[in-house]
């Protein structure tokens, strides 16, 4: 007889392990077909994130026919706002080109990560980094041809392709991209006659610039040198405009215009004397045009064809595209949002920095809202000129620097070449080129102190490490980053470097005293500051002789070179050389050249430093190649 066998009821731990069993044969299929299904959505992500061009030229003003210039030939830009927003209140945060895309690739002042100088050589911290990173984390396609230029090497992973053929057409099918074209054919450089021909060559005979009607700011001498290079500027838009249709014919040849929206703009203001690396609005407003196709229209703040007046400044750029790609903004960013999911209220302050240009050291602070720019010169004894040797080759600032030595400017031209307010305050309404000094009048009295609290507030709360000094910043960055460096208090007490910087404003001999005990502060920064403060009272300062000279002994170079210059304007020529000439043996560049901006104001008198100036050190990192050029034409400059 046949038995039937039931089975045995299965434990609850039997139950466990088949189910698992069943699960590891089945599931793979599953998610095999799952995948598939998925795939049509997951290969054309562009109809859910936008693609992102930004156009970039470099060195110019807002002198487009759409914003307004007569003079100006730009018709294809001029379509491009037709179709998109125009703003009007861009700004850079500084009148050059390396820092200013120092913040743009980290959406950072560059005076919080220490890239505040002109071509500096910095290190980013690794846990900063690039918003190309981030896009390329959430999925895009990263291109940038071909500038960098960001006063630190771009770190790896920042760009899908860094180069001179890097192209949105290279990304994966239905992949999504940013990339970034850079035009430099409106660089300052390409005013020079040299340069300008072959963008001349490029244009018709009726889209070139007479230079007779050129418009002349009246910071400018109206000579036939500025008209020139005015006509030439204009003529490298019109050779830009060109450059713009053709890639915005890319993007429609390719069928993917109706996906990206495009941004247009410069990196800051125009390549002409007392324009860029100054800190006016010829140096920072900038134009800036965003198309947003039907797809994405409504991102856009308005309709086509319109205007903004929202104040945007380049620190914003960085979160706004995250934020137009629908990806979160690293908590670090210090700009806002103004477009895409996560808008940001609009700022009320715009802020900006110039430190050392190229050869030339400085410290100069600016705020402006949407009527008012206030600008803090913390080393008003010095003055914009002289120009860097850059700057010299183009014939207009030649012929600033020949008129003021025939005394032909008027006061307005001629104010470059001497000392500077410890502030200005000028209504941007009433005077945009800014040329009517109003911080000394009564009734702008609240304005100037709202505008000059909120600089000191910024600068404390975005730790500005341009108050240290490019000496002490890279000495104490030893090991870590500049940036590491500014967020110690310890590292870089700001809170008591800051007031004593603000003291040489007022240039009181009261304050001697104070100045004076401030020399013997266990902080350098301190004592550099205390030292520069007498040093711009002059022989006013005659009774801080000897705490000067007891300077030329202390440990940092920054401030035995700033007592040796106030020794100098004593009337103590040879204690002045003695140190300023062995400064120039200084193992870094920064010290040396602290020393050659000194020997270089001494005029003649630093004839006898010539010896020392033949034998001086020239190695080290940048700003070596600028302290070389300079100790080069300083030895010219002083042969008998």
């Amino acid at each position: 007889m046949n038995t039937v066998c039931f089975p045995r009821p299965l434990s609850p731990c039997s139950v466990v392990r088949r189910t698992v069993r069943v699960l590891v044969r089945v599931l793979p299929a599953f998610f095999i077909l799952l995948v598939l299904v998925a795939r049509p959505c997951m290969a054309e992500p562009t109809a859910e994130r936008p693609n992102i061009v930004w156009l970039t030229t470099e060195d110019i003003s807002p002198n487009l026919g759409c914003y307004g210039d007569d003079y100006a030939l730009t018709p294809r830009i001029d379509t491009l706002a037709s179709e998109g927003i125009r703003y009007t209140e861009a700004l850079a945060v500084a009148g050059v080109c390396a820092i200013s895309r120092t913040c743009l690739i980290t959406g950072m002042y560059g005076t919080t990560l220490g890239s505040q100088d002109m071509r500096s050589e910095i290190r980013l911290p690794k846990r900063i980094p690039t918003f190309s990173q981030v896009l390329r984390e959430s999925g895009y396609y990263c291109t940038n041809n071909s500038k960098t230029d960001y006063n630190f090497a771009p770190p790896r992973g920042a760009w899908d392709e860094c180069s001179k053929k890097a192209h949105w057409r290279n990304r994966k099918p239905g992949q999504p991209f940013f990339a970034v074209f850079n035009y430099m054919g409106t660089h300052e450089s390409q005013i020079w006659e040299e340069n300008h021909r072959k963008h001349a060559a490029t244009l018709g005979a009726d889209e070139l610039h007479d230079p007779d009607k050129a418009p002349v700011p009246p910071f400018h001498p109206d000579v036939p040198a500025v008209r020139r290079d005015w006509a030439n500027y204009h003529d490298n838009i019109s050779a830009l405009d060109r450059w713009v249709g053709q890639r915005l014919a890319e993007l429609e040849a390719a069928g993917v215009a109706d996906d990206t929206i495009v941004f247009f703009y410069s990196d800051h203001g125009a390549g002409m004397p007392l324009c860029k690396k100054s800190l006016s609005n010829a140096g920072l407003r900038v134009p800036l045009i965003i198309r947003f196709p039907e797809e994405y229209r409504h991102l856009a703040p308005s309709r086509p064809g319109t205007t903004s007046d929202r104040l945007v400044s380049f620190v914003d750029f960085a979160p706004t595209v995250l934020s137009l790609a629908g990806v979160d903004i690293p908590g670090h960013m210090q700009g806002n949002a103004f477009l895409g999911s996560r808008e940001a209220p609009p700022r009320r302050y715009a802020f900006a920095t110039r430190d050392r240009m190229i050869e030339w050291y400085d410290t100069v602070r600016a705020v402006r809202d949407a009527k008012y720019h206030y600008q803090r010169n913390f080393m008003p004894h010095l003055s914009y000129a002289p120009f860097d040797s850059y700057v010299l080759k183009l014939p207009s600032a030649q012929a600033l620097v020949r008129l003021h030595e025939e005394g032909k400017l008027d006061p307005i031209q001629d104010r470059c070449f001497h000392a500077r307010p410890a502030e200005e305050l000028y209504d941007l309404e009433a005077d945009p080129h800014m040329v009517d000094n109003l911080a000394g009048r009564p009734e702008h009295a609240d304005v100037l102190r709202r505008m000059r609290d909120e600089l000191h507030d910024w600068q404390l709360r975005t730790r500005d490490l341009g108050l240290l000094g490019e000496y002490e910043m890279h000495r104490r960055a030893r090991g870590r980053t500049p940036y590491d460096v500014g967020q110690s208090e310890t590292l870089y007490p700001l809170e008591r470097i800051l007031p004593v910087a603000e003291m040489i404003g007022s240039r009181d001999p009261a304050q001697i005293p104070e100045l004076v005990a401030l020399l013997d502060d266990k902080e350098p920064a301190v004592r550099w500051w205390a030292a520069m403060g007498l040093t711009a009272l002059g022989r006013e300062a005659s009774e801080a002789e000897p705490a000067l000279r007891k300077c030329l002994a202390d440990d940092s170079p920054l401030v035995r070179v700033a007592a040796a210059e106030g020794l100098y304007k004593l009337g103590r020529v040879d204690e002045a050389l003695t140190t300023l000439t062995a400064t120039l043996q200084d193992p870094t560049p920064f010290a040396r050249l602290r020393a050659l901006n000194v020997l270089y104001r001494m005029g003649d008198d630093a004839r006898p430093a010539l010896p020392a100036l033949e034998k001086a050190a020239i190695d080290g990192i940048c700003p070596a190649p600028f302290y070389s050029r300079m100790r080069e034409y300083m030895i010219e400059r002083l042969q008998p």
